[in-house]
């Protein structure tokens, strides 16, 4: 690659980079919907693969998606906002609960004096903010009322998602094949290769992963049922969804099913239930789903995840958060390659080993070469 090459690549980079932070706002559905269509084409070239059409098979996948998530978000939604209303009517009594047994405990050890005032505070805000709220319906009445524009631009982009999801999967395949073909010749294999490993990475992630995270939503939210928890969805599936860390749902699920348990019963044994619940499902997640589901592909450090989610929000906002771990494994893949060209490299060895490897490589040489005239020489001796 020449030095203009470079400098053109380097233009492109920061002229891409600069449109992504601009338009970062609008972007949100045309990222959701290419993510979406990056799950889907495996699904599309399976049908294709049956002798059906590319467009028919979008058709269809998109037909059977809903068949599935209607009738699973249909129950869900009116659970979650039951527990979630749960908690909140529950709250003011909690509050007492912690105060009563804990508020000894803390001004003993730490000399720590919570003003009953804040706590009736606490408790007021509660119920007059989340109580009177009413329900999932009345309360999205209220908020078009008040904030027509925000609602509009969320509903546009609920619209858009689907839309470009479908245009995006149905010319998934050319988008790809148009793509690599812009690629200079001389960089293409090294695009492909890396395009091939990024491709692997983000594959074992979305689907392998959010399978994973799906499943242990689900196993944490049968098993605190049974346990008793009221709140065991809404904790279940909020434990699911962080598990994309390492042990993060793990140690979350079981520090705020723990209090959640202790604050439902003030049974202490109810604790062992909990951590029975939690540590079944790592044994599942070790044992099968992870193994089945997602493989040893990823390579992602944990500190690494955390680290890119909280960047690409920082940086994008929803949006950047959406876009965070799919940059990142891609990023990823460039810097092992990036890493062993290095380690390859004369930057890497000692100055002073290269050139004593070329000292034994000219030596070599001559070597070679004075046998071989030396050889020559004999021959025409010999010939004479």
């Amino acid at each position: 690659m020449t030095q203009s090459t470079r400098w053109f690549w380097l233009a492109v980079a920061l002229i891409s980079a600069g449109l992504l932070y601009l338009l970062a706002p609008i972007l949100l559905p045309f990222v959701a919907g290419a993510l979406l269509a990056y799950l889907g084409d495996p699904l599309v070239d399976r049908l294709e693969k049956w002798k059906i059409s590319r467009t028919l098979g979008v058709v269809v996948v998109f037909f059977v998606i809903f068949l599935i998530l209607f009738p699973i978000l249909l129950y869900l939604v009116p659970l979650l906002e039951a527990q979630i209303k749960t908690l909140i009517t529950k709250m003011p009594g909690y509050i007492d609960w912690i105060m009563i047994n804990l508020e000894p405990t803390l001004q003993e050890t730490f000399g720590i004096n919570i003003p009953a005032l804040e706590i009736e505070q606490l408790k007021s805000s509660f119920k007059d903010n989340f109580t009177s709220a009413g329900g999932f319906f009345k309360s999205l009445v209220r908020t078009v009322t008040h904030s027509g524009f925000v609602v509009a631009g969320w509903a546009a982009n609920l619209f858009l998602i689907p839309v470009i999801t479908f245009y995006l999967l149905r010319d998934w395949d050319r988008l790809v094949d148009y793509l690599h073909d812009l690629l200079p010749r001389d960089i293409e294999p090294t695009v492909s290769l890396l395009t091939k490993e990024s491709d692997e990475v983000l594959g074992a992630f979305l689907r392998g992963q959010m399978l994973v995270m799906l499943s242990l939503g689900t196993i944490y939210a049968i098993g605190l049922k049974l346990v008793g928890l009221e709140l065991s969805l809404l904790i279940g599936m909020l434990a699911g969804l962080l598990s994309f860390i390492p042990y993060m749902g793990l140690i979350v699920g079981i520090i705020v099913a723990g209090i959640a348990v202790m604050l439902q019963t003030q049974d202490p044994t109810n604790l062992l239930w909990v951590g029975a619940v939690f540590v079944f499902a790592q044994m599942i997640e070790g044992t099968i789903l992870t193994p089945l589901l997602v493989g040893d592909r990823i390579g992602l450090h944990p500190v690494a995840v955390i680290f890119s989610v909280l960047a690409g929000g920082q940086l994008f906002g929803f949006f950047g958060i959406l876009l965070a771990l799919p940059v990142f494994a891609i990023l990823a893949v460039v810097m092992r390659h990036l890493h062993q060209s290095y380690k390859d490299s004369d930057l890497y060895g000692s100055p002073m080993e290269a050139l004593a490897d070329l000292d034994d490589i000219v030596e070599e040489s001559i070597e070679d070469n004075l046998e071989q005239a030396s050889e020559e020489m004999l021959e025409e001796l010999n010939k004479k």
